[in-house]
């Protein structure tokens, strides 16, 4: 593990009291470019690892105001146009830093109806941090002005002084709406119809809303308290949720509207399709993808052993992939008791995928990283359990189709790596069942949905949006399009 100064949220706090104790206003721009950019207060490292609590323990007052006073207040506000959804950031930063905590959500919620989970999962760093002005000027994005860290401050502060209340909803429009999934695009597709008068009714599969931000984000990144609590807003509002509800199975969508009556639906059923490497082992036992070894371990409480399906106990774990769903899966792999767990990418960590805080986070923890290594086939014991991979090394070669050098295996590089678990974290794609039965959805080569500009599919009243048109894509994004479906339903159901 490595050996880093643990700080702790009594000694930052303090240090940002001492910094915003001697500022003196009106600040210039050159003055906010020395305030030092705000460490987020974590979990020790070593303790961490042995419970399931949240890693990132949030700013505190005193670092927030102070992160806030780093904005500039660019004219062009380049940071609006790097978020999905066209959050004010500006405005809110300013809020946050004159201490007005309340005006500075009730900013967000014009756009965002989740920030609290926004603000913990979402890759700023790739969104409204990547053009911010202090990032541009200190000649690195890890220096912006930390958008989403102050997005989940003001959104826990609201939560934690019971301030939260659900969107105001219009009179009955009599119209009815039917949301399949209910991870952040449906959420939001819910939320925004619902506002406008329309019963909603929301379709999900598992036995508990939430989808993704539910069974596929660990307890220590995104705790499901919060999620129960956008969910129960949901439910304040008059939305109807119906849990183990398969469409395709349970009921056709095609039914829901020519027998249920049902003026509009919305297909946000996400990419929760696992794929595999298709390498010789990965039928044994001891082999699972990353969804089902993270929704044993979210959904199901897998790391209890008085659960119903306890997660397979183990030894030494392969984690492959380099996306911060392969860092979810070696991370939570560590806090269910493994003694060692390694990752394996075939590219370097520049090319890595995940967030570059998740993967700090992972090494802090002792996730041990082999990169430019994968595997060419698993080996097998005498019972058919995983014994052990045989790992090739690789070199990096001439870009590919996605801009990153294609990796190259070197020959006679074959090495046995002793393993008893290989979690296969390479990426997901959309779950064929709904495509499967509803004749006239047009889907692309990868399977995910097509949609016009509005968020409609080729069949008429049935939109779409988040992963199942995106691919695996992040929650803000999500969002952005199921906030485009709901306005093209709405104005839909409008014209009726």
């Amino acid at each position: 593990m490595n050996d880093i100064m643990h700080r702790t949220k009594e000694q930052l706090t303090e240090d940002a009291r001492l910094e915003l104790a001697g500022l003196t206003k009106p600040l210039s721009p050159k003055q906010r470019l020395a305030i030092p950019a705000q460490e987020m207060p974590a979990q020790d490292p070593v303790v961490r690892r042995g419970n399931m609590q949240e890693v990132a323990l949030g700013y505190s007052e005193e670092q927030a105001r102070l992160e806030a006073e780093r904005c500039l207040h660019c004219p062009a506000k380049p940071c609006i146009k790097g978020c999905p959804v066209g959050i004010e950031i500006p405005a809110f930063i300013q809020e946050i830093a004159k201490g007005d905590f309340k005006a500075a959500i009730g900013i967000i919620r014009q756009s965002s109806l989740l920030p609290a989970v926004c603000g913990r999962v979402c890759p700023q760093e790739t969104q409204c941090q990547a053009p911010c002005t202090v990032g541009k000027a200190l000649k690195s994005v890890d220096k912006a002005v930390s958008i989403g860290r102050l997005e989940r401050f003001v959104a826990d502060w609201e939560r934690e002084n019971g301030l939260m209340q659900p969107p105001a909803v219009k009179p009955a429009t009599g119209k009815k709406v039917g949301i399949v999934g209910s991870g952040p695009a449906s959420i939001t597709v819910a939320a925004d119809v619902r506002r406008e008068g329309h019963e909603v009714t929301v379709f999900e599969a598992f036995h508990r809303p939430g989808g993704v931000l539910l069974y596929g984000i660990p307890e220590f990144r995104l705790p499901k308290a919060i999620v129960d609590q956008e969910v129960n807003s949901l439910k304040s509002m008059g939305v109807e949720v119906k849990t183990d509800f398969v469409i395709g199975r349970t009921r056709k969508l095609t039914d829901l509207l020519e027998k249920d009556g049902y003026d509009a639906l919305f297909i946000g059923t996400g990419a929760g399709l696992p794929k595999f490497m298709n390498i010789e082992g990965e039928n044994l036992v001891g082999v699972f993808s990353a969804n089902e070894y993270l929704t044993r371990a979210n959904l199901m409480k897998g790391y209890d052993p008085r659960a119903a399906t306890p997660v397979f106990p183990s030894r030494k774990v392969a984690v492959l992939g380099g996306g911060n769903v392969a860092m979810d899966a070696a991370r939570s792999a560590l806090r269910l008791g493994a003694e060692e767990v390694h990752l394996l990418y075939r590219r370097t960590e520049v090319e890595m995928p995940a967030r570059v805080e998740e993967v700090a986070h992972a090494k802090e923890e002792g996730v041990i990283f082999h990169l430019l290594q994968s595997p060419k086939r698993i080996l097998s014991d005498e019972r058919g359990w995983v014994s052990g991979m045989e790992v090739l090394h690789y070199e990096l070669g001439e870009p590919d189709s996605s801009g990153r050098r294609r990796p190259v295996e070197i020959k006679g590089s074959e090495f046995e790596m002793d393993v008893d678990t290989v979690i296969v974290a390479i990426g997901n794609e959309p779950n064929p069942l709904v495509r499967q039965t509803t004749p006239g959805l047009e889907t692309s080569k990868w399977g995910t949905l097509i949609v016009d500009d509005s968020g409609k599919t080729s069949l008429d009243r049935i939109f779409a949006g988040g992963d199942i048109v995106l691919g695996a894509a992040t929650v803000i994004l999500a969002m952005g399009e199921g906030r485009r479906a709901a306005a093209s339903i709405n104005k839909l159901l409008a014209e009726k």
